[in-house]
């Protein structure tokens, strides 16, 4: 179901964007979906995970997007 969501917020984001822009961001839904499945698959082999942003790039024209970094955590 996460999968489908992220699918499809894509396509809706899509629409207006030119085809490079659409490109990276199926891309991106694409790793996301990727990502999800990773800590999915972490915190079933029994740790905690959480995303933080670390840092944040920019890009002239005021564009940026948030670079995330895991914290784990394995319960005693």
């Amino acid at each position: 179901m996460l999968q489908k969501h992220v699918k499809d917020r894509a396509e809706e984001q899509t629409s207006s964007m030119n085809t490079k822009q659409s490109e990276a961001i199926r891309r991106l839904a694409n790793e996301l979906h990727r990502l999800n499945n990773a800590v999915i698959a972490a915190v079933d082999s029994g740790l905690s995970v959480e995303l933080q942003r670390g840092a944040r790039h920019h890009a002239e024209g005021g564009y940026w997007g948030d670079l995330m970094i895991p914290i784990v955590v394995k319960q005693a």
